[in-house]
């Protein structure tokens, strides 16, 4: 447990305050801030969270609203289909939960939209429960701290997951502590290319101990200007900016290559994040008839 302990230590006195980590966190709470922290970094999500529990502090309060309000508030964190499933996820919490997040890891897992790591941190970080947590962040510090492994892979593996678990205290509240810990000195000292080995906590025990073979993953970072992604991203920015439908040539408006325009609505439509009421009009899933 020594490696536990010493994260845990550092945690106590180095975490960052942020928003669902402070006391009275609801479950429901935890979960919208797993999700949006999807790919989408910490600063861009916190005042989104924040204003998401404002409007809708508990799942009954946002099924009860269109699922175009969802992607609506989701704004510009980006993959707005994590806005969809929530919103589903919240539908189908009030249909067979009470409107309330269960504590079972397998309900968890049969929500819509909620994974392995996702239900996992749920059960962990709302519940108190002692399982893995394990994120990218989580799976580079243990491959390092504990295999003196550079890089864990691609993707999250059940030996990623024995290894987490084996080095969480027993007892419960300690175990979410450390998976806490874990998670943040992933995100802040034992970076994927600029390890802060100096500084880790971890350092005594480490495994890997920064070897200069080993200097994490390189990979170059994903395009976004110019790509299908992009143009999604502005169409939809024009509904959300809008009350009702709006008419394709506002859609047109935003982007000049058109079979690209074209490639980009047909995606949106297809994954349920337009819709289109009438002939020529285009609108967020449950909009009002108004033209803008």
């Amino acid at each position: 447990m020594r490696l536990a302990d010493a994260a845990i230590a550092w945690f106590e006195a180095n975490a960052r305050d942020l928003p669902w980590r402070r006391p009275g966190t609801s479950a429901w709470g935890v979960l919208v801030s797993e999700v949006m922290l999807q790919q989408t970094p910490v600063a861009r999500v916190a005042p989104v969270w924040t204003e998401w529990l404002a409007r809708w502090p508990d799942p009954p309060a946002l099924a009860a609203e269109p699922a175009g309000e969802a992607i609506r508030a989701w704004g510009r964190l980006g993959y707005p289909r994590r806005a969809l499933r929530l919103h589903e996820c919240a539908t189908v919490l009030v249909e067979r939960h009470g409107g309330a997040l269960p504590s079972d890891l397998d309900a968890l897992l049969a929500l819509p939209g909620v994974g392995a790591y996702t239900a996992r941190a749920v059960a962990a970080f709302a519940f108190g429960q002692r399982h893995p947590v394990v994120d990218t962040n989580v799976r580079r510090v243990v491959a390092r701290a504990a295999g003196g492994r550079a890089d864990a892979g691609p993707t999250t593996t059940a030996a990623d997951l024995a290894a987490t678990a084996a080095l969480l205290p027993l007892d419960p509240a300690r175990a979410v502590r450390a998976s806490a810990a874990l998670m943040e000195i992933g995100a802040m000292l034992c970076t994927a290319r600029s390890p802060s080995c100096a500084n880790c906590p971890l350092w005594t025990d480490c495994a890997w101990k920064g070897t200069p073979t080993a200097a994490g993953p390189s990979r170059r970072p994903q395009r976004y200007a110019g790509t299908d992604r992009q143009v999604r991203g502005l169409l939809l920015a024009v509904a959300r900016a809008s009350a009702g439908p709006v008419p394709r040539s506002a859609l047109d408006a935003v982007w000049p290559d058109a079979d690209q325009r074209l490639r980009a609505l047909a995606g949106l439509l297809s994954d349920g994040l337009l819709t289109q009421p009438e002939e020529g009009l285009f609108a967020l899933p449950g909009a009002g008839t108004l033209r803008s």
